[in-house]
């Protein structure tokens, strides 16, 4: 570098970084960094305020890593950071965590222009100048990937901005920093959209169904946009009723732009209003109220979408459905059956969308609501899948067969030939085809990482859950690390589940695929405690000191031995998976009862069957003929490519 070229220099806190030699200053004294937590601190600097992607950092500071190498280093980066900025993940003053996402500097930050050894070294003279003048004006035009320092700097003018008065720079330097700082920030592209759960002002608690139902369903017509990333319906839910500065909401979620309102229905009148603000400025963008009739409610919300997305500058793609004339009484049906599903209560969603159904017999969404319920719950062992399934692909190809860009009908038959008819080709075609109608859908992301590792299609399937988690950061929390643990990177799906443990101590979920990882990595006393805090979590006190007791006096065997006595009185109360008995008998090390109980699994077409390659419980299985000749017959492809 010339000696003659000035130097950025970042205040914040007691803290001053030299943006160009990477020395950390506190108090004036110098602090030990390491050169990867300073180029991540030099990043997050330059973009303050702004979301910076783990992505971005793996293409900036990891390009030629391995996946391997990149996790465990950013990680590890970022916790050597905190330690010197002395920052926490759960009271960030400094670095904040955007789950899943990136990284954001939420601090104060001043600029500044140091010289370096001018021609006059008696020269004291220190420039100020805003963000505004180190910005090239092309970048804050283009993606949020361009750095604010990006520019390069001409001496020449260097030397004239010294020839201005310094009293001058530093009278108007507050008021130009801040207008920059808007400035640069309004200019930001916004992205990244959370809708959340507009407010009920209906004066009747019975009424939520309908305001939760207007939100899902603007959620999903905004996110036929291919520009946007609509954050999923389950995550927003999780802020209903919340009362928390909106930046930090649309921190957690990672949105850059938020949609917020209220609806009031009132007989036959249904009124919303709503506005649009930017997130990192927490300035409104754009506000209005509607009032129609409610048989016009389905119009009204593809009106607002499309109203959205053009403040947004992006573009809402029309959708063959809503040109059909829906029943106002049976679209409310559905709107219950929609509420009382996400609500857990799934007999009551069943008969929700069944009298949507009767009242309106080429109602797509009504027979896509009832093949979630058959499938969703064959699937996690609620009901018999010899019944279940075939009820589910019934309504499933009702649904395509009403409305071919229905995404939700399209998602449940990649569900039917992925768990079902174990055709992974035609399972992956229906559900890039519910992407491509509802590239914001999260659920369908999720299932097509089954899809993929059902094809050892190891690293696509990583990708398609990590995109999954991003657009649904509060669903399936246990999802991401659950399918690293499949792959098999056991040390990064543990780092993974104890992240989502801090953010969510009370998912059993969560635990007991983090117990999985933790046994089959050697370390059984940690599971088994992990097992016990799960159920003391959730208020089962009396089982975690079981599992305590247990592991004190017989160790990992005689927790699963409690673990399997569980499942058999369970089972004689209700309908219990083969799988959950395979399972269990896999973690005691018996491979005879192991290959007994998936053979009945077989017998009852299991839709767990697609994972057997992948959960971590069956891995000491793999050597055994049995169980690869029921690999073979479900159709797995292994890792030498065969089925």
């Amino acid at each position: 570098m010339p000696e003659n070229q000035p130097a950025t220099i970042a205040y914040f806190g007691s803290f001053q970084l030299d943006l160009v030699s990477g020395e950390l200053r506190k108090h004036g004294l110098k602090l030990k960094l390491g050169e990867q937590p300073f180029q991540i601190l030099k990043l997050l600097l330059e973009r303050s305020g702004q979301l910076v992607s783990r992505e971005e950092l793996h293409t900036q500071l990891w390009p030629s890593d391995t996946f391997v190498d990149f996790d465990h280093g950013l990680n590890s980066a970022i916790r050597r950071l905190r330690e010197i900025l002395s920052d926490t993940q759960e009271h960030a003053h400094w670095v904040e965590t955007v789950p899943r996402r990136g990284y954001r500097f939420v601090g104060e930050v001043t600029l500044k222009l140091q010289p370096r050894k001018l021609e006059q070294p008696n020269a004291q003279t220190e420039v100020v100048a805003s963000p505004a003048e180190v910005i090239d004006s092309e970048t804050t035009q283009k993606s949020d990937q361009t750095a604010l320092f990006a520019r390069k700097w001409n001496p020449a003018r260097v030397g004239a901005a010294f020839g201005l008065a310094v009293v001058a720079s530093l009278a108007v330097w507050g008021a130009r920093r801040w207008e920059s700082r808007r400035n640069v920030s309004s200019a930001a592209p916004l992205r990244t959209l959370a809708v959340l759960p507009l407010e009920n002002l209906s004066g009747d608690s019975a009424k939520e169904y309908f305001a939760d139902g207007i939100t899902d369903e603007l959620i999903t017509e905004l996110a036929k946009n291919r520009r946007l990333q609509v954050i999923s319906r389950t995550s927003v839910m999780q802020y209903k009723n919340v009362r928390r500065p909106l930046r930090e909401v649309a921190g957690e979620l990672g949105a850059d732009a938020v949609v917020e309102g209220t609806v009031a229905l009132n007989g036959t009148k249904v009124r919303v209003a709503v506005q649009l603000i930017r997130a990192a400025t927490d300035s409104h963008l754009w506000a209005q109220s509607y009032e129609r009739d409610l048989g016009d409610t389905i119009a009204l919300q593809t009106e607002l979408a499309r109203n959205i997305a053009n403040e947004l500058k992006a573009t809402v793609l029309p959708s063959e459905s809503r040109s059909r004339t829906i029943s106002p009484e049976a679209h409310d049906y559905y709107l219950k059956g929609r509420y009382a599903w996400f609500s857990g209560n799934g007999a009551r969603a069943k008969e929700f969308f069944e009298k949507a159904r009767d009242l309106q017999p080429d109602y797509a969404e009504a027979y896509s609501g009832l093949a979630y319920y058959y499938g969703g719950n064959a699937v996690t062992g609620d009901l018999d899948p010899r019944q279940a399934m075939p009820e589910s692909e019934r309504y499933a190809r009702k649904s395509v067969e009403l409305d071919d860009s229905l995404a939700d009908a399209h998602n449940a038959m990649a569900a039917i030939d992925l768990f079902y008819h174990w055709d992974w080709k035609k399972a992956e075609e229906q559900e890039l085809r519910a992407i491509e109608l509802n590239p914001s859908f999260a659920e369908a992301y999720h299932v097509l990482a089954y899809i993929l590792m059902a094809q050892n299609r190891t690293e696509d399937a990583i990708a398609a859950q990590r995109k999954a988690s991003q657009l649904g950061p509060f669903e399936r929390p246990w999802a991401f690390g659950y399918i690293l643990g499949c792959a098999e990177r056991y040390r990064e799906a543990e780092t993974e589940l104890k992240h989502e443990l801090e953010m969510a101590p009370a998912n059993f979920g969560v635990r007991a695929r983090l117990a999985s990882v933790l046994r089959i990595q050697g370390k059984e006393k940690e599971a088994a405690m992990e097992l016990a805090e799960g159920e003391r979590r959730i208020g089962h006190a009396d089982q975690a000191a079981e599992i305590e007791k247990a592991f004190a006096e017989g160790g990992d065997a005689a927790v699963q031995q409690l673990g399997l006595k569980s499942l058999e009185a369970r089972a004689k109360r209700e309908y219990v998976s083969p799988m959950e008995f395979a399972y269990a008998y896999a973690r005691l090390r018996d491979r005879d009862k192991t290959m007994e109980w998936l053979e009945k699994a077989y017998q009852e077409r299991s839709p767990r069957l697609v994972r057997l390659t992948m959960e971590p419980d069956l891995k000491s299985m793999e050597k055994d003929p049995r169980f690869m000749n029921l690999v073979q017959r479900v159709g797995l492809i292994t890792s030498s490519g065969t089925k």
